[in-house]
């Protein structure tokens, strides 16, 4: 294992922060590069825990030599936010200064890579493909960033964009286990769903906001559009959402490291025989059919579904009160699906989302993130 160390530029002197990334080699050379990263929202620590698994176990596989594959792995892909704490409650989902996501407005590389490698593509598809890797690590190395956020995200770009599978772990509030990936994607991703135990994987080409995961995702399907089939989509990327922010424990991390190893197995990046393949707890469905269920009006948030209930049209989500006018809202979900997450605040606001219901009939378009 080999552990680098990443500079982001410091915002003020004295306040520097590093990137700390650990590097686990195959035994003999082989051609392909796993990476994994957790905790890009710094609230979100299931990942972080269960990359610290994935830590000990392969720095095992490294010395029994049963690595297929380069893999690379960042425990704390945000450090800038994990020391954002406001009297006593952490914010790692915006920076504070810029207000902006701290998994948004990577870096887009159609363009530049496209023009890049114009007139330079031949039949062998491999070639291609390394051609495209070679043009994303040029482009970002002449990225100069001017903010701790800009380095931060452009590190992990640098680190990430030459992987042929990028897996992204994540939580959401209150959630069962999750994932979103591309229709593209999801023939190789089904695997890691069906270890995972996910009950709900969800598709989209592009959802908008330039978030890690599709930053890479999209930039392969940008190229393919432009040139064709001589150029595979020979990246894919992951994101892992590992149920709640509460859901931190030792024996849920275990369960999750071994999941993740038991698909790199399955894929063929680490040797062995891989694990028996779970059944499909649901099959994957749109993210533009996810319905963000909101409440009309603001007061203390009581829940009647828990995320995993399969919610039918119109059934209660949850009732909202006012103390004060004695008023009772009920909110209702408008199409049937799975509730797989809700959020964590018991005091609504009017016209926030309470909950996220996976359905099966697209029906969104445009912007499908979160803010």
């Amino acid at each position: 294992m080999e552990h680098r160390t990443h500079n982001l530029i410091a915002p003020m002197p004295g306040t520097a922060r590093q990137i700390h990334s650990f590097h686990f080699a195959p035994d003999a050379a082989a051609a392909g590069k796993i990476y994994i990263q957790a905790s890009l929202h710094a609230d979100e620590l299931p990942g972080m825990l269960v990359a610290w698994h994935l830590k000990q176990r392969l720095g095992e596989l490294e010395a029994e030599g049963r690595l297929r594959r380069e893999i690379v792995l960042v425990p704390i892909a945000n450090p800038a936010g994990l020391e954002q704490v406001l009297m006593d409650t952490p914010l790692g989902r915006y920076e504070l200064e810029s207000g902006e996501n701290f998994n948004r407005r990577f870096v887009d590389l159609s363009q530049v890579v496209g023009d890049a490698i114009q007139g330079l593509l031949t039949d062998d598809p491999l070639h291609n493909a390394n051609l495209v890797r070679q043009h994303m690590r040029e482009a970002l190395e002449r990225e100069v960033p001017s903010t701790q956020l800009q380095s931060q995200r452009l590190t992990l770009q640098r680190l990430a964009c030459d992987a042929e599978m990028v897996l992204d772990l994540h939580c959401d509030f209150e959630a069962v286990e999750h994932l979103y990936t591309t229709p593209q994607a999801w023939p190789r991703v089904e695997a890691l769903s069906r270890y995972l135990g996910a009950h709900a994987s969800l598709l989209a080409t592009d959802s908008g906001g330039q978030s890690f995961d599709e930053c890479f995702s999209l930039v392969w399907w940008n190229l393919q559009q432009r040139f064709g089939d001589r150029l595979p989509l020979s990246s894919f990327s992951v994101t892992v959402e590992l149920r709640g922010q509460h859901d931190v424990s030792h024996p849920l991390a275990i369960a999750d490291c071994k999941a993740i190893l038991d698909y790199l197995s399955h894929y063929g990046a680490i040797g062995g025989a891989a694990e028996f393949l779970p059944k499909l707890l649901q099959p994957a469905t749109p993210l533009a059919a996810v319905e963000p269920v909101t409440t009309p009006a603001g007061g203390l948030l009581v829940f009647f579904a828990v995320p995993g209930d399969y919610v039918e049209a119109g059934t209660l989500i949850a009732e909202v009160i006012d103390p004060i006018t004695n008023q009772v809202t009920p909110v209702h979900n408008i199409q049937a699906g799975l509730l797989y997450a809700r959020s964590l605040r018991r005091m609504a606001t009017a016209g926030m989302v309470i909950a996220h219901v996976a359905g099966r009939e697209a029906y969104r378009s445009g912007y499908l993130l979160s803010p």
